[in-house]
C-alpha cells in the first residue's frame, strides 16, 4: 500500500511541476480539465476501433498512452481540489481489480459522460476504463513517468507556440516515447534524464533532415 502512495505522491509532484512549466499560477485560472478529459476519450476510441464501416486494429500501447493522458488532465484536476492524499491512492488500490470480458468501448463512454455530468473528473469511471482493459496501477505509474518527459520536452522545444514538430519520420511523438522507454530500465535513477537525452537525441536528428 505505502508503494502506491509513494507513486501517487510522485505523480502528484511531477504534474505540479508540468503544470507550472504552463503557467505558474495554473491552480487560479480556471482550464477546463474536464472538457480534455473527454475529447481524449474519443481520442482514445479511435486507437480502440469503432468504425464499422472500414477495417481497424487495436493498437494497445497507443490505448495505454490516451489512458495517461487522460490521467494527467484527471490528476491535475484532483490537484486543484486537493483531493490528493494517502486516503484516494487507498481507494485506487481498492478499486483496481481486473474486469475480465468488460466493455473497454462502453467504459471509455461512461467516463466521458460522467465527466460532462460533472464537469469534473469521475476517478472511479476512470478506474473502471483501466480495469476494462486491463491497465494496474504500476503500469500507469511507468507509462506517466514516461509521458511526463515528453510533456515536458514538448513545451520545452515550442509546443506552446507552435513551433515543435510533434511527428518526426512520419511518427507521432508517441510513437517515439513507447519505442524509447522500452528499451530503458524505469528502475534506474537516471530513467526520466536519460529518456529526455534520448528523445532529444532523436528529434534532433529527424528535424535536421
Amino acid at each position: 500500500m505505502e508503494l502506491h502512495r509513494a507513486r501517487l505522491r510522485n505523480m502528484a509532484v511531477l504534474q505540479d511541476s508540468h503544470n507550472r512549466q504552463v503557467h505558474a499560477d495554473w491552480r487560479d485560472q480556471g482550464y477546463e480539465y474536464y472538457r480534455a478529459v473527454w475529447i481524449e476519450c474519443a481520442e482514445l476510441l479511435d486507437h480502440i476501433g469503432w468504425k464499422w464501416w472500414r477495417r481497424q486494429q487495436r493498437d494497445l500501447e497507443q490505448v495505454r498512452l490516451e489512458i495517461v493522458d487522460i490521467w494527467h488532465f484527471g490528476l491535475s484536476d484532483l490537484l486543484r481540489a486537493n483531493a490528493v492524499n494517502d486516503a484516494l491512492a487507498d481507494h485506487m488500490v481498492s478499486r483496481a481489480v481486473a474486469s475480465q470480458g468488460a466493455d473497454l468501448r462502453a467504459a471509455v463512454e461512461e467516463l466521458a459522460l460522467a465527466t460532462l455530468n460533472r464537469k469534473a473528473f469521475d476517478l472511479d469511471a476512470f478506474l473502471d476504463v483501466m480495469n476494462a482493459l486491463p491497465m494496474g496501477l504500476d503500469e500507469l505509474h511507468d507509462i506517466y513517468v514516461g509521458k511526463n518527459v515528453l510533456n515536458a520536452f514538448r513545451q520545452d522545444h515550442g509546443y506552446r507556440d507552435g513551433s515543435y514538430v510533434k511527428t518526426w519520420n512520419g511518427r507521432e511523438d508517441n510513437a517515439h516515447l513507447a519505442e524509447i522507454a522500452a528499451g530503458l530500465d524505469i528502475a534506474r535513477p537516471s530513467y526520466a534524464d536519460d529518456l529526455y537525452a534520448a528523445l532529444e537525441a532523436r528529434y534532433a536528428a529527424a528535424t535536421r533532415e
